[in-house]
């Protein structure tokens, strides 16, 4: 079975000569021209994608997630510094370049024109969020020689993790709540923002492109927005490559049989728009973003489903078995968050507010003393999950499947 989220079917990218209806032309034959099997372009001989800052920001992230569970480093561990890192302030990052970058991962969360332009309010109180998880998550680490047990904050799992009071692991909080509010954020409601796009439309109609530059401001618009999602990869030393963030959880439940091809669907979809924008043809790069739109969404919603079965199987009225527990509904509670900034391409909204996502973050962690409260967290679980999937148009049993390594 193939679930309607991914039923836009994964073209063959053998450069495919591409005839669809311009916006602009009656012509019903409409413009023909080849897209590539990977996301390659030039101008002159010479690449124009550009997506540096997308992977700047990633590779910050990935410090923080380095640092923040370094076990090695609990006893020297810089609450201030985790802080800078969101706000790339104070040189907090090892690679110099990142830290001159200009750059940062703060004033890039909840910052979607379609969200957030006209809801300041919001967008504050999200990065007052963050803000508050970073210094959390400084105090917490100054607690790691202390264990963690209901209501007091420490390391657990033979001190591998470190958790609030709650059983929550700020780090995973943080990790996957800046994939939805930053990563996904910008990406479909900012870059892929139709409205966005169209503001560049006359330029990239007469070919101007930026000072300095070999694209057009659409097309590097639509690179940024490619970035947040394949911006880096690493070689491991067996040579095969390893994904992050995005990337990689979609790696993860494209190899979920439920589900499978959802990643071609995707990429193939940022290959075919970036070529329909060279060659003015919006209508097929609107397209585009609705098949990015909803598929990259459902990612997010799988896995939630998905921790959060995890984290319950591993319940128990037995403490040391329900410590188990914590990292995977750690992972699904940063997920859930993430999904307000999902986007549906039928409404150009989430498929939960803001208003919903904080219901269910707080109802996960409404027992007595949260995750540690194993009986009441199994029944919140059960209707988070239901919610989400019901939402989604897919099943817990096929969330729930394994998938791909990541």
């Amino acid at each position: 079975m193939k679930l309607r989220t991914i039923l836009f079917s994964a073209l063959s990218f053998t450069a495919l000569s591409l005839v669809s209806c311009s916006s602009d032309d009656d012509n019903v034959s409409g413009p023909s021209y080849n897209v590539p099997t990977e996301y390659v372009f030039e101008r002159n001989g010479e690449s124009s994608v550009d997506f540096t800052g997308q992977t700047q920001r990633i590779k910050m992230l990935l410090e923080f997630d380095a640092y923040s569970k370094n076990q090695a480093g609990y006893p020297t561990f810089d609450s201030e510094k985790v802080s800078n890192m969101f706000s790339n302030t104070n040189n907090p990052f090892s690679e110099e370049d990142l830290n001159v970058s200009g750059k940062q991962l703060r004033n890039k969360t909840a910052a979607s024109a379609d969200y957030f332009a006209t809801n300041s309010v919001e967008a504050n109180e999200i990065k007052m969020t963050f803000d508050a998880l970073f210094t959390e998550m400084g105090e917490v680490a100054a607690q790691y020689e202390t264990t963690g047990t209901p209501g007091v904050m420490g390391s657990v799992d033979a001190g591998k993790r470190l958790v609030n009071g709650k059983g929550l692991e700020i780090n995973q909080a943080i990790i996957k709540g800046l994939m939805g509010a930053c990563f996904m954020d910008q990406t479909l409601n900012n870059y892929l923002s139709q409205t966005v796009l169209d503001e560049t439309k006359s330029a990239n109609d007469a070919g101007t492109l930026e000072e300095g530059k070999n694209y057009t401001t659409m097309e590097h618009k639509w690179d940024e927005a490619y970035g947040y999602v394949f911006g880096y990869t690493t070689t491991n030393t067996d040579g095969s490559t390893k994904r992050y963030f995005w990337e990689s959880y979609m790696n993860t439940v494209n190899g979920n049989p439920y589900f499978e091809g959802i990643s071609d669907n995707i990429k193939n979809a940022f290959i075919k728009g970036r070529a329909a924008i060279i060659n003015k043809d919006y209508t097929t790069r609107n397209e585009q973003i609705r098949i990015i739109k909803e598929n990259l969404s459902v990612i997010g919603a799988v896995r939630a489903v998905y921790y959060l079965n995890e984290g319950k199987q591993l319940l128990s009225d037995d403490n040391v078995v329900t410590i188990k527990a914590f990292h995977a509904l750690s992972e699904g509670y940063g997920f859930i968050a993430g999904l307000r900034f999902t986007n549906n391409p039928n409404t150009n909204a989430p498929y939960f507010n803001g208003t919903e996502v904080n219901t269910m973050l707080e109802n996960l962690l409404a027992g007595e003393n949260g995750f540690w409260d194993a009986s009441y967290t199994v029944s919140a679980i059960d209707d988070i999950m239901l919610q989400i999937s019901q939402k989604f148009g897919f099943t817990i049993e096929q969330a729930i499947t394994e998938g791909g390594s990541h």
